[in-house]
């Protein structure tokens, strides 16, 4: 098979030809037809992120592509079924606290190297190796349409955070960190759902006013300043109510006063959920969370029962796949898609691999 390799970090992907899987019980193989490209890909590849991930390496975290074969254990894929390609990898030996990678991504730990040698390379490549509870139907598509389906991989991650903080029809959300392509999705996600109102920041006036023009007046764009009192009354007038949602995106190099600024916004008895970037030591009131009964967890990635579900809110049309702008990039151009996904990395643009051509 054709594949994009990562020789060593910070080297040009290579494009080369890799020997097919090999198809084990408990495993599917999926020729790939779409793989999408994060905006920080770059920084990965270089190294900067510091991801735990070994070289050489077929990138590429999830995507969509049809069965190839299936092992003797799969009951309902056949080959030929479009699916979804889950790139959250856990262990199966440890239902309580499985050790867990992302497929040609990173490892979460070290004890998750073991699986990350086992289950290496990624979607950039003409075909993937994957367990078969990582893949999932998601119904009859054309070939055509497949790139946009790369989005699931966008929305899933803040579908899980909002499933988290237990967000219920009518409540009013505070998305923090909404320009950046897992805000923007939680943005969307948050309104199918059934948010009557979404605060959306972010320091991009324009990104903002763009999640309005998408969404309607349910979305309530908070351009942020950094200062924390300003920020904190700007939340405040955007809300016009409680805040009972907080779903953190904030990237790596925002400051953890900013998400305290967040925190703070929120009603009694609210639910602060943190799946962002941030590198920095939270100083919480103690005595002002126990008071105020606030909830607040982290969320790392979202279980499997999580990805059938999203499939069907796209089926019953409570997610719009055309609102994305997409990019589409042969597997050869495989380092100018990397180059442009770093270039255009808004909340809905979409930048996309395809190894079938």
């Amino acid at each position: 098979m054709k594949a994009a390799v990562l020789n060593a970090f910070g080297s040009p992907l290579a494009i080369e030809t890799l020997p097919d899987p090999l198809l084990g019980t408990g495993e599917v193989i999926v020729d790939v037809v779409a793989a999408g490209v994060a905006g920080y890909t770059a920084g990965v590849l270089s190294g900067a992120r510091n991801y735990m991930l070994e070289v050489p390496i077929v990138p590429g975290p999830g995507g969509i592509g049809r069965v190839r074969a299936v092992g003797p254990d799969a009951t309902k894929l056949k080959p030929g079924d479009w699916v979804y390609c889950d790139s959250t990898i856990r262990s199966r030996d440890d239902a309580i606290n499985p050790d867990t990678i992302l497929l040609g991504w990173t490892a979460r730990t070290p004890a998750a190297m073991k699986l990350h040698r086992f289950y290496h390379h990624g979607s950039f490549a003409e075909q993937v190796l994957l367990p078969t509870e990582n893949v999932t139907p998601i119904g009859a598509i054309t070939p055509a349409e497949a790139g946009r389906w790369t989005a699931l991989g966008r929305l899933l991650v803040p579908y899980g955070g909002l499933l988290a903080g237990d967000l219920k029809a009518g409540e009013t959300v505070l998305v923090s960190g909404a320009t950046g392509g897992f805000g923007g999705a939680g943005v969307a996600v948050a309104l199918a759902m059934g948010a009557a109102r979404v605060i959306a920041t972010g320091r991009n006036r324009k990104a903002l006013d763009a999640l309005v023009a998408r969404h309607g007046a349910r979305v309530v764009p908070a351009a942020m300043s950094g200062v924390g009192a300003e920020d904190s009354k700007r939340i405040a007038d955007c809300a016009a109510g409680p805040i009972d949602v907080v779903l953190d995106f904030l990237p790596r190099e925002a400051k953890a006063a900013q998400v305290e600024t967040a925190i703070k916004s929120v009603r009694h008895g609210s639910r602060v959920v943190l799946m962002g970037g941030v590198r920095g030591d939270l100083a919480l009131d103690y005595n002002w969370i126990m008071h105020n009964n606030v909830v607040l967890r982290g969320q790392w990635m979202y279980g499997r029962a999580v990805v059938p579900r999203m499939v069907q809110m796209v089926r019953a049309g409570l997610i719009d796949l055309s609102a994305f702008e997409m990019s589409e990039f042969a597997l050869a151009d495989a380092n100018a898609a990397v180059a442009h996904a770093a270039e255009h990395a808004g909340p809905n643009q979409l930048t996309v691999l395809r190894p079938d051509r």
